[in-house]
C-alpha cells in the first residue's frame, strides 16, 4: 500500500505561484509514475501533469504547459508541483496518484493509489 498527502494548496491571487507537495509512505515512489490531477464540484476530474517512473518524462495537460512543472524527490519521497502564473481557472482541489511502473498516463483509471487533496483557489 502507498499512502499519499498533499500539502501547499491555499488561496492566492492570479498571477501567483504555488508548490504543491505530494508525500508517499508505505512504499519507495522510485517504481510508480505519479500524477497531478485536479476537480472542481461538478466537474469530471481532470488531467493535470504526470511523471514516468523509468526516466522521469513529464507530460502536461494543455492548459498548464508552460505554467505548471512536476518532479519529484526519490530522497524525500515526494513529488511536487510547481504552479506558476496561476489563473482563476486553476481554482480545484488537486489530487496526487501513484501507478505502479506507470509511464505518465493521463487517464484517471491507471491509477491505484491517491491522495485526499489539497485545495487551490486563485482568486480574480
Amino acid at each position: 500500500q502507498v499512502q499519499l498527502v498533499e500539502s501547499g494548496g491555499g488561496l492566492v491571487q492570479v498571477g501567483d505561484s504555488l508548490r504543491l507537495s505530494c508525500a508517499a509512505s508505505g512504499r519507495s515512489m522510485s517504481t510508480y509514475g505519479m500524477a497531478w490531477f485536479r476537480q472542481v464540484p461538478g466537474k469530471e476530474r481532470e488531467f493535470v501533469a504526470s511523471i514516468d517512473w523509468s526516466d522521469d518524462t513529464t507530460y502536461y495537460a494543455d492548459a498548464v504547459k508552460g505554467r505548471f512543472t512536476i518532479s519529484r524527490d526519490g530522497t524525500k519521497n515526494t513529488v511536487y508541483l510547481q504552479m506558476n502564473s496561476l489563473e482563476f481557472e486553476d481554482t480545484a482541489l488537486y489530487s496526487c496518484a501513484a501507478d505502479f511502473l506507470g509511464r505518465g498516463s493521463s487517464y484517471s483509471s491507471r491509477y491505484e493509489f491517491w491522495g485526499q487533496g489539497t485545495q487551490v483557489t486563485v482568486s480574480s
